[in-house]
């Protein structure tokens, strides 16, 4: 089974998979500052899509509510359109309407037309571990689509560690998109996936295709979409690499 892709910049990008339409975490603010309580942060390029060309979507997949790189306030208007808003638990009792909390391992299915997708929410640590206080709860998401199809992984805000890796010793992925970027906000370290990072998930999910999001647009985002590619090829897993350009839909065959 084919799956289409399109990235609309940051870690928001648009699954179109058996006839459903997800959106993952959804940034469609122009540049500018937000000010966080530690940070100041800077987007940088806008949208390669507006929240409009987007169109009907069957279910957002926003792996948390509390950073504006994930949600921004054009996201939070873009989330009253979704049927379905999959998040953390505690994203849901702040956004509440029609946000629906999972705890890691928690599954529920969309229905459409006959058919059934099935969407489990899965670890994940946006830093290093002890930083759970300090950046809240987060999640990442695979969805299983009916048999043949393989399933995909979203990793969400997280860096490789044991919650990562059980999720590709439960799920035989074809496609996984991991939320790379090394983004720094806090000190010398990162908060989503390095190179390394996603050369570790890339051998955890074999034969998987790796598809970069959150690469792009944001001034604290260490590490680019061509970082990936030159330590991708250097290592011998170019070949599974696939670097989407923004506001392009790309076929992807697992």
């Amino acid at each position: 089974m084919s799956i289409t892709i399109t990235l609309i910049g940051g870690p928001t990008a648009l699954i179109e998979i058996d006839g459903f339409r997800l959106l993952t975490d959804p940034t469609f603010d122009a540049p500018g500052e937000y000010q966080l309580p530690h940070v100041k942060l800077e987007k940088l390029t806008g949208p390669a899509l507006g929240a409009r060309d987007v169109g009907a979507i069957d279910a957002v997949l926003l792996s948390h509510d509390q950073h504006s790189d994930n949600l921004d306030h054009s996201g939070r208007d873009f989330l009253k359109s979704a049927k379905r808003v999959l998040t953390t638990e505690a994203g849901a009792r702040r956004l509440g309407g029609n946000a629906e909390g999972f705890a890691p391992w928690a599954s529920t299915e969309l229905q459409k037309g006959g058919r059934t997708l099935t969407i489990t929410a899965t670890p994940a640590r946006h830093g290093p571990a002890g930083i759970e206080p300090l950046s809240g709860d987060v999640i990442g998401f695979v969805v299983e689509p009916a048999k043949p199809g393989r399933p995909v992984y979203v990793s969400g805000d997280t860096t490789w560690f044991d919650g990562v890796a059980e999720v590709a010793r439960r799920f035989d992925c074809g496609v996984v998109l991991p939320f790379a970027g090394a983004a720094q906000t806090r000190g010398p370290f990162h908060l989503t996936m390095d190179t390394n990072d996603a050369i570790e998930t890339a051998r955890a999910f074999a034969d998987a295709v790796i598809v970069p999001v959150h690469t792009d647009g944001w001034a604290h985002f260490r590490q680019s979409a061509s970082d990936l590619r030159a330590s991708f090829d250097t290592l011998g897993f170019g070949r599974r690499l696939r670097i989407l350009e923004p506001g392009v839909a790309t076929v992807i065959e697992p």
